[in-house]
């Protein structure tokens, strides 16, 4: 979470040991399970310590859109801090570890080091500026475009949490998942996919991806971390991943 947090803001060595600090539980969930539910008023904010969440709402139809992914050290309800009610779905994607912390430890936290307070509210901005590159992505982008950048915001994600670069990634989405998260039927995203893999700009498998040329794959996607915002001003380095 401390590693996370670092990649948006600077967190000073009294912060880390202060968030370290904090009251925590643990919980282990399977996939499919729900970790947060649109209507709930929960008390704590969760974050992954291991495996794959999704973020999603469902429309007045019963149809699904998924609206992020979450992976581990990552935070969610962080809204729920100062938005009492969730507006939305968090479910596991895979089989989780998920420690919770009180909000009430949060705040207090918050209250006490300002530096904290402004690290959280940065982390919840760059949930917004991801929010927008979605929404841009499903709207305007062509299917082959919206998967190739999908891909790579993943691969890119993966690699700041250690991942070496051009190695095989985990994708466990079912191809109905990926639909949902892309705004398309699964059909075109078998579809796509193959497409991808034909051209050469990725190896797939049932449950992995691997990107040979991240150059290529980059241009076709149209990809540009900016949106990531995952260097610091104060240790600001290049927002290119290399494979």
């Amino acid at each position: 979470m401390v590693d996370k947090i670092a990649l948006h803001a600077s967190v000073s060595v009294e912060d880390r040991a202060a968030i370290l600090g904090l009251p925590y539980t643990s919980h282990f969930f399977e996939a499919g399970s729900y970790l947060l539910r649109d209507g709930d008023t929960p008390s704590y904010s969760g974050m992954l310590v291991s495996g794959l969440a999704y973020r999603h709402k469902i429309g007045v139809d019963g149809l699904r859109q998924i609206v992020a992914i979450h992976i581990p050290g990552e935070v969610y309800g962080l809204q729920q801090l100062y938005l009492p009610t969730a507006d939305n779905n968090v479910q596991a994607l895979t089989r989780c570890e998920v420690v919770t912390i009180s909000h009430k430890a949060l705040r207090c936290l918050a209250a006490e080091r300002p530096s904290v307070a402004h690290a959280i509210f940065v982390t919840t901005l760059v949930e917004l500026s991801m929010a927008r590159e979605w929404l841009l992505n499903i709207g305007r982008r062509s299917a082959r475009t919206r998967m190739a950048h999908l891909l790579c915001e993943f691969a890119f994600r993966l690699d700041k949490h250690g991942l070496p670069p051009g190695q095989a990634y985990e994708l466990p989405m079912t191809q109905e998942q990926l639909a949902d998260a892309l705004g398309l039927t699964a059909v075109h995203v078998n579809r796509t996919l193959k497409v991808l893999v034909n051209d050469g700009l990725i190896v797939h498998s049932r449950r992995g991806v691997t990107i040979p040329n991240w150059e290529a794959l980059v241009k076709e996607a149209g990809f540009n971390s900016q949106y990531l915002h995952m260097s610091p001003p104060d240790t600001a380095a290049g927002t290119t991943l290399d494979a």
